[in-house]
């Protein structure tokens, strides 16, 4: 999928590729869970685990079986959050997030560099990706998932 991108300052239009992909907001006793990434463009950087949505999955489909691959962890998709839409230099990026918790497993990093479970107070400790900015600031006043 692509997106028609317009430069109001140079006039100028361009294609930019769409990326599609699901994210768990994995929460459990007033906390959520971060993974720093372990590969790409964004190396290092910190996010909410998850990934591509394949054709002819759902996004709760997508997250699911990304957290099965990822983390070796069944999860449960409680609701969706919040759908992020964000331009990066090189691709737009479509991003629906669920409030998720763990069923089985022990969140084995597979993919990732570390991991860390924050408290409200501690999610600004982070390089979070510039995608996941406005989310932090949207998870901080739901209430629910704060114990």
């Amino acid at each position: 999928m692509c997106r028609v991108w317009k430069s109001p300052q140079r006039r100028e239009v361009r294609t930019v590729k769409t990326v599609r992909v699901a994210a768990a907001i994995i929460h459990d006793g007033g906390r959520i869970f971060a993974t720093q990434r372990g590969y790409g463009t964004f190396k290092d950087g910190w996010e909410f685990p998850g990934g591509k949505i394949e054709p002819g999955e759902t996004p709760e489909e997508a997250v699911i079986r990304e957290i099965r691959e990822e983390l070796d962890t069944q999860i449960e998709v409680e609701e969706r959050f919040d759908v992020v839409e964000y331009d990066y230099p090189d691709f737009h990026l479509t991003m629906d997030c669920f409030l998720c918790r763990v069923i089985s497993g022990d969140l084995t990093l597979k993919e990732h560099e570390a991991a860390r479970w924050l408290t409200r107070e501690t999610l600004d400790q982070l390089e979070w990706l510039p995608a996941d900015l406005d989310l932090i600031r949207k998870l901080r006043g739901k209430e629910g998932i704060w114990g």
